[in-house]
């Protein structure tokens, strides 16, 4: 009875001690975030939608800082996200054939494909921080946090990112966002500071396909 006891007790402080180092967790995350040259990974992407249901994606993604990103997907084939330094392009054939959606990329870090980069800036001053345990993605061990954020934020009310508890890469996103919907990033073969060339950030208006400007 007293094993179980200890037992009990050391549980309950190994949780307390990892819930204390949540901010210094997602601090030493957002600075090797910031610190990577490039990104290069598989994606799947599940989106819950009461009104639609769920709907899943794969594909590739790369990144290159904040303004240089492509997702471009193998299911739905010929889907694409292009972030290419100054537009951020939308280009969904699959539900939207004939035309692309152009608009300039502000200041604040893109939502959508870039909201890792989002949610890593200042993370201490602008979210409620939380370590929710231990998991494993990928058969790697990552540190759960939740990101509350301390103020309005038009986007998510909620998020979630599995660390690797190594290399402190996310490796899964979670994003309650304020439309209702529920999306879940999960990052597979993740390869950091590998060699990208610019032209994986051009996107080239396929013959026939109208640019809608927003």
């Amino acid at each position: 009875m007293k094993l179980v006891a200890m037992l009990l007790l050391l549980a309950a402080g190994a949780g307390s001690a990892a819930g204390q180092s949540a901010t210094d967790i997602a601090a030493r995350a957002s600075r090797t975030y910031r610190s990577f040259g490039s990104i290069r990974a598989s994606f799947h992407q599940v989106i819950e939608d009461r009104m639609i249901g769920t709907q899943e994606s794969r594909g590739e993604l790369v990144q290159s800082g904040t303004a240089h990103l492509a997702m471009r997907f193998s299911d739905p084939k010929g889907d694409m996200i292009v972030l290419d330094g100054t537009y951020l392009w939308l280009y969904t054939p699959s539900t939207t054939p004939g035309q692309v959606i152009r608009m300039p990329i502000p200041s604040d870090p893109v939502y959508g494909p870039n909201v890792l980069a989002r949610i890593l800036d200042k993370t201490t001053d602008r979210y409620q921080i939380e370590w929710l345990g231990a998991d494993s993605v990928e058969n790697r061990t990552v540190d759960v946090l939740e990101f509350i954020p301390t103020s309005d934020d038009p986007l998510f009310s909620r998020a979630v990112i599995s660390f690797d508890r190594q290399t402190l890469v996310p490796r899964r996103l979670e994003l309650d966002e304020r439309s209702g919907v529920r999306r879940t990033l999960t990052l597979s073969r993740v390869r950091t500071n590998a060699t990208v060339s610019r032209s994986e950030f051009v996107f080239e208006v396929p013959n026939g396909v109208r640019v809608v400007d927003r």
